[in-house]
């Protein structure tokens, strides 16, 4: 595998209104407020179904600008079902989670995946990094949770959902947002944060070639970034997100960042808080990585096991 560039490294990371929050610092807190009473203008553009559930392609408002491109995954019958918020990893986009979603609908769980802004068709995308400026990209990450709080806006507005079993799962940059909202917003009963890390600073001075070599020439530039952008790091939220339940899943060959920032950001989560290692890389492509999420979701979100539908898929039968 060629080593990534400096924009897929940033792209891992990326680094008072609506549900009430928890006490964050205004600095930061300020950068996630939004108007919950703006209408979220729903207009789904097209349905199929697959192995008996519906997956809806969708658009809605987002309360900072243009429209947000989603999935809607939905089970079979009235509910009230469990919810999951997915939030995909930097250099993907909404389809990374949704196999994944369509067995959850099979065991009882709505899912929405959400694209971040700069996964988005145009006009509503705005591509990250922007190294020269800094503030900018700020705006384009924040605006990434706040769409992602009006993802749980959106699920818990829905009748055939219970609100008291809603879940977050994020991978890397979705795994920074997730920690994120953890603390400045309560819509979850539990959050699993997968091959997260606690700072930019983590990935962008992470003792690799392609990094060296770009910071040793522009290194008051990189500087500059880490430290426009340093107010949104997961470890300024994850000491916050008591009393939610929180299941770390980390990549035991993680090539972006350190073991020492991955211990760092453990000791700084707030209890309870459960870890899983995984011999695997950034991507985290163990099937045992999706097996303990399930198993996980089980227990906090009242989800079915989800073993018997994976036989009957591996045997090729319908559901």
């Amino acid at each position: 595998m060629k080593r990534a560039s400096l924009a897929s490294l940033a792209l891992l990371l990326g680094s008072a209104l609506g549900h009430p929050q928890s006490a964050t610092a205004p600095d930061s807190a300020r950068w996630f407020a939004y108007d919950r009473k703006q209408p979220l203008d729903i207009q789904e553009k097209a349905t199929y179904d697959r192995y008996g559930v519906r997956v809806i392609d969708l658009t809605c408002a987002s309360p900072r600008q243009g429209r947000v491109t989603a999935f809607l995954v939905v089970p079979r019958g009235k509910g009230p079902f469990a919810a999951i918020l997915f939030g995909h990893w930097g250099g993907g986009n909404r389809t990374e989670f949704l196999p994944e979603a369509e067995l959850y609908a099979q065991v009882g769980a709505i899912s929405l995946l959400m694209d971040y802004r700069w996964t988005r068709p145009t006009p509503w995308r705005r591509s990250v990094p922007n190294m020269d400026k800094p503030e900018l990209d700020r705006e384009i990450y924040s605006q990434a949770v706040v769409d992602l709080r009006r993802g749980f806006d959106l699920l818990l507005d829905r009748p055939d959902v219970d609100p008291k079993r809603v879940a977050y799962v994020g991978h890397s940059y979705g795994a920074q947002w997730g920690a994120i909202l953890s603390a400045v917003d309560r819509g979850m009963k539990t959050t699993v944060l997968v091959g997260g890390t606690p700072t930019l600073a983590d990935v962008l001075l992470h003792d690799s070639p392609d990094v060296e070599e770009f910071v040793k020439t522009r290194r008051a530039q990189v500087e500059k970034y880490i430290e426009v952008n340093k107010s949104l790091d997961a470890v300024n939220f994850i000491p916050r997100g008591a009393p939610i339940p929180l299941l770390f899943q980390f990549a035991r060959f993680e090539q972006y960042f350190s073991r020492e920032a991955m211990d760092r950001y453990i000791q700084a989560a707030s209890e309870p808080k459960w870890i899983k290692w995984y011999d695997t890389g950034h991507d985290l492509n163990d099937v045992r990585t999706l097996l303990d999420r399930a198993e996980w979701l089980e227990k906090q979100i009242g989800l079915k096991a989800l073993g018997p539908v994976l036989e009957k898929q591996l045997q090729g039968t319908p559901p």
